[in-house]
Parts: C-alpha cells; structure tokens; sequence
C-alpha cells in the first residue's frame, strides 16, 4: 500500500514538473521570439522596405541590389548584417531587395544572371554595374564596396563564396499583392 502512494506521488510531480518544463519553453519562445526569428522577419519585410528598381535605376543614387528567397538559410544569416547596411547608408544609396521567387522580378533575375543566393550587385549613380557578390559574405568586404562607390574610379569585382543556395523553381505561378518583394 505504501509503495503504490510513492508511485502515485511520483508520477504526478513527475506530470508536475514536465509541465513546468513546457510552459517556461513556450514563455522563453514567446517572450524571446525576435531574438530566434529575427533574420526571418528581416527577410519578410525586406520586400516591403525596397526601393522599387525602376525608381533605383533612373534617380542617379547608387543602388544595393539584393537577390534573396526566404527559404535561403544564407540569406537568413546575412539579413542582420544587411538590414544593418540599409540602416547606415539608406539616404545616399538605393536599397532594392527582390524575391527570387516572385515572376515579377523575372527579368532582372535574368538580367544579372542570377543563378544562386543572396546575391548582391552593387551599382554606381550612373547605374554602372561595380561589384558582385554570391553567398555569404563577409561584411569588411561588402562595407568596402560600399565606400568605393564614391570613388571616380571603380574596377569591377566579382566575390562569390561557396556557401550560396541555389535557386529553386517556384511552384506558384501567381503574382498578387501578397506575392511582394
């Protein structure tokens, strides 16, 4: 009789105690969840923060061009580093992010030859091609192209890391106002 009261006391402070453990997991997850969806979030509003590319092209300021997806764990990683750039430089340069997995932006993915992610172009404001950049990237590179752009002279440079995501056909052929980026 005892033992089967020791048994009984401890499955439910066993019960107890792991449903203490879920809830402080699902508080952490609510309370934290900026923190572990950040580059997510960052790569969902990217769409929504874009200079439209017709504006870009034609208002004779630089332009950071980025190809990206929200599947693209790369692009994940780099979109605090990238929304950082935005923040810093956004009133002297254009800052055009595109879907790789919206139709819309079929002819410019095309155009640049995009054929893995992110993929960043830099142009100047005359909206000459500067510096390309594939996969990930470290950001003393990419900050120094940045800075070159206001220099006279700009040789062209083309940086493509390994550690890319090739682009994957899009399965949903619809373009509609949720479609963005």
């Amino acid at each position: 009789m005892q033992s089967e009261s020791r048994e009984q006391i401890l499955k439910t402070n066993l019960k107890t105690i792991l449903i203490l453990i879920i809830s402080i997991v699902i508080i952490s997850l609510f309370l934290f969840r900026n923190l572990f969806f950040k580059s997510t979030y960052l790569l969902k509003s990217f769409g929504e923060l874009s200079v439209d590319p017709e504006i870009a092209f034609t208002n004779n300021k630089p332009t950071f061009l980025e190809f990206y997806a929200e599947w693209c764990e790369v692009c994940k990683e780099m979109a605090p580093k990238v929304s950082a750039f935005k923040d810093e430089y956004e009133k002297d340069i254009n800052f055009v992010f595109l879907n790789v997995d919206n139709k819309k932006w079929g002819n410019y993915i095309q155009k640049f030859a995009v054929n893995g992610i992110p993929q960043v172009n830099l142009f100047d404001e005359k909206g000459n091609l500067i510096s390309t950049f594939i996969g990930k990237q470290d950001e003393i590179k990419i900050r120094k192209s940045i800075n070159n752009l206001k220099k006279e002279e700009k040789p062209y440079e083309e940086i493509i890391n390994s550690e890319f995501s090739i682009i994957q056909e899009n399965k949903n052929n619809e373009v509609n106002p949720r479609s963005h980026g």
